[in-house]
């Protein structure tokens, strides 16, 4: 990788993957690319930004020619409860944005990184101990766009040759940018609340166990995936990747070992509830360990205690209390 490219930079996981490519890489050598969501300091500051609709592919391909890109992280996407609002728009931003990556990075050359999800699952997968291989009928427009493209990366690479690579990420968990609609998003929301409000109401129920991941880990592991020696590698696409499967009322009890008088309720929202339900619990990631070394670093604990560390200081910071 030598001109990498984001989309979907100001996003969860762009925000934090912008500066770890950059110091890995070279600021001048990274290229950030949002859309809608105004871009943080550092993202324009520290590198290239540029302003860019994926639904386009005529903007992505002069972005692509006019910084010489090898590679693109895909990030760009609507979430799985915001997809669930509007259908049509997410189909248009997440399946008619990715088409237009590939077939960019056929006329150029690039490798494409994207990211799926445990939302390309269904209510008939295997929910505990989830395979690599394993039967995918999602019940959600999200998760069918996530499905599809995995396999559309998948022919982009046996049809053109396209280096496409990905991961199928757990629930993310990040200080860095405010919860953007996910299923998962109760495991950002609760910290928040947690620290300045001591209680929160949880819009998941009591024992819904679901895979997450900390945003250092699902940093590296992108970055790891994208620099390894193909020749290791039999999966391509959506190698499955976990950290930790927590329940609501095991993350609260964990952020109460460091913040005793927070509480926390139940308010279930039946649409996020359905989609958790029809998503693995914990999932089977040994293809990824075997064929490219994947290791998390953060469990329940070590992340907890990092998180409420690092939020209690930004959030001090913006008050103007530091």
């Amino acid at each position: 990788m030598e001109r990498i490219l984001i989309t979907g930079a100001t996003g969860q996981i762009g925000s934090e993957l912008v500066p770890a490519l950059r110091d890995r890489y070279g600021k001048s050598h990274v290229i950030a690319a949002g859309h809608k969501t105004k871009p943080p300091q550092n993202l324009v500051e520290e590198g290239p930004y540029t302003s860019l609709d994926i639904t386009d592919i005529t903007a992505i391909e002069s972005v692509v020619r006019e910084y010489r890109i090898d590679t693109i992280f895909h990030l760009a996407a609507l979430l799985s409860a915001v997809s669930e609002k509007n259908p049509q728009l997410a189909w248009k931003v997440n399946m008619d944005g990715l088409y237009n990556v590939l077939e960019v990075s056929r006329k150029n050359c690039c490798a494409v990184f994207f990211p799926s999800s445990i939302g390309a699952f269904g209510p008939d997968t295997p929910r505990d101990n989830t395979p690599q291989d394993t039967v995918q009928h999602p019940n959600t427009l999200y998760g069918i766009c996530k499905v599809s493209g995995e396999l559309l990366c998948n022919y982009y690479f046996s049809r053109f040759g396209v280096d496409t690579r990905g991961v199928r990420y757990p629930g993310l968990i990040s200080y860095e940018t405010l919860p953007g609609g996910g299923t998962t998003d109760y495991a950002v929301e609760i910290f928040y609340h947690a620290i300045q409000e001591r209680k929160y109401d949880c819009f998941l129920k009591q024992g819904t166990y679901l895979d997450m991941m900390y945003m250092p880990d699902a940093v590296r592991a992108a970055i790891e995936l994208m620099e390894i020696d193909a020749k290791r590698l039999k999966h391509r696409n959506a190698f499955n990747i976990t950290a930790m499967s927590f329940s609501p009322d095991e993350l609260a009890t964990s952020i109460q070992r460091h913040i005793p008088d927070f509480s926390m309720r139940y308010a279930v929202d039946p649409v996020r509830q359905a989609i958790a339900d029809s998503w693995p619990r914990h999932m089977n990631d040994l293809a990824a360990r075997e064929q490219w070394g994947w290791q998390p670093q953060f469990d329940l604990e070590r992340m907890t205690k990092d998180m409420l560390d690092r939020l209690t200081a930004k959030l001090a910071q913006s008050s103007g209390t530091v």
